[in-house]
């Protein structure tokens, strides 16, 4: 149990959370007809495993750094409670699920499966050539609508593209916040976030504008999608107010609350789009 619960936080299984409902819309609102139930279930599989590798992958190239920082030196890899090697058997194992299940759900989606195992890879690195890592992470996102159209139509349409860009501008401004914690760590040791290079003030409001971009984007697939209605609409007002609730905690002077702007009310925001499609849908 106690090697569970390293495992456990060294991937930090429960930011699932911010994943996994948005790739679910995705097949709602992507779906032509209802897909078959092996389909959902290999293009599910893929996210957790691809999400598992580049989890795994981040440790195992960010390990130097977080040897050093005070807020992650005592994590799992970093104190020793998890091997390298055991997380390079998290790796081996997680990109053979990965491509197998890419594999299951038709040829092109296994084509194009190395463009995320390369992307997973480049986003630890990102802060050590650029001060835009967060736009890489958002990529990542960017590509989860955009597989799941891949793998439903076999094709990638205007919807996904939307929905992509909602996911990345989303993902990237939390990860802007999130980095907010590690501004003086960052700066000493020559590594790249818009908070270092800007200002943490700047940086706040960088991140409002993606927030921004993201209920735009969002807003924009409702008005497209003629199966969604006053509910999606009203789902998006509780969006709003959740991200702007989420803004309010995170002040220039005041960081204490940063874990709950970035945990959970992200998680709300993931689960509460999920509801909004699901109930629309259904009505």
């Amino acid at each position: 149990m106690n090697k569970f619960r390293d495992y456990s936080e060294l991937l930090k299984i429960e930011h699932t959370v911010f994943a996994l409902p948005f790739a679910l819309s995705s097949i709602l609102l992507l779906a032509k007809d209802f897909p078959p139930l092996s389909k959902v279930f290999w293009i599910l599989v893929a996210l957790v495993s691809g999400r598992t590798l580049g989890m795994a992958l981040n440790r195992l190239i960010d390990e130097p750094i977080d040897r050093l920082n005070p807020r992650t030196r005592n994590w799992p890899l970093p104190s020793g409670r998890v091997s390298r090697k055991e997380v390079w058997a998290i790796v081996f194992l997680s990109l053979g699920v990965f491509f197998l299940s890419c594999a299951m759900i038709g040829t092109l989606v296994l084509l194009l499966s190395p463009l995320v195992v390369l992307l997973l890879w480049l986003y630890p690195y990102s802060k050590r050539f650029t001060s835009f890592p967060h736009l890489f992470l958002g990529l990542v996102y960017f590509l989860i609508p955009v597989g799941v159209d891949v793998a439903l139509n076999s094709g990638v349409s205007l919807d996904a593209l939307l929905l992509g860009f909602g996911m990345a501008l989303w993902v990237a401004g939390f990860d802007i916040l999130y980095s907010l914690q590690d501004y003086e760590f960052d700066k000493k040791q020559g590594l790249g976030s818009i908070p270092v290079r800007f200002g943490i003030e700047k940086a706040i409001k960088l991140a409002r504008a993606f927030h921004v971009g993201t209920l735009l984007a969002l807003l924009l697939v409702g008005l497209r999608h003629e199966s969604l209605g006053k509910v999606y609409f009203a789902g998006m007002l509780l969006l709003t107010l959740l991200l702007v609730y989420e803004h309010s905690l995170v002040r220039p002077g005041d960081l204490s609350k940063l874990g709950k702007a970035f945990f959970t009310v992200n998680g709300y925001v993931s689960v509460a789009y999920l509801i909004t499609v699901a109930l629309d849908l259904l009505v």
